[in-house]
């Protein structure tokens, strides 16, 4: 997970999404260069603090093969 100026940001499968108020959407596969990365706990921590569901962590898509 990353942080970038108040946004929850998550790698997966190399891709980059972004946690909107309509689910995750696909940024692409750079990171935005003010993203900080932030381990599991933090963004739980972070997604208390906003009222997100912590479930939505699990939530990220993955690529399909």
């Amino acid at each position: 997970m990353a942080f970038p100026e108040g946004r929850l940001l998550a790698l997966r499968d190399g891709v980059v999404h972004v946690l909107a108020p309509d689910g995750w959407t696909r940024l692409g596969r750079e990171r935005p260069s003010t993203a900080v990365w932030l381990p599991r706990e933090a963004a739980e921590d972070w997604c208390e603090r906003e009222g997100w569901d912590l479930h939505l962590l699990d939530g990220v898509p993955t690529t399909t093969r």
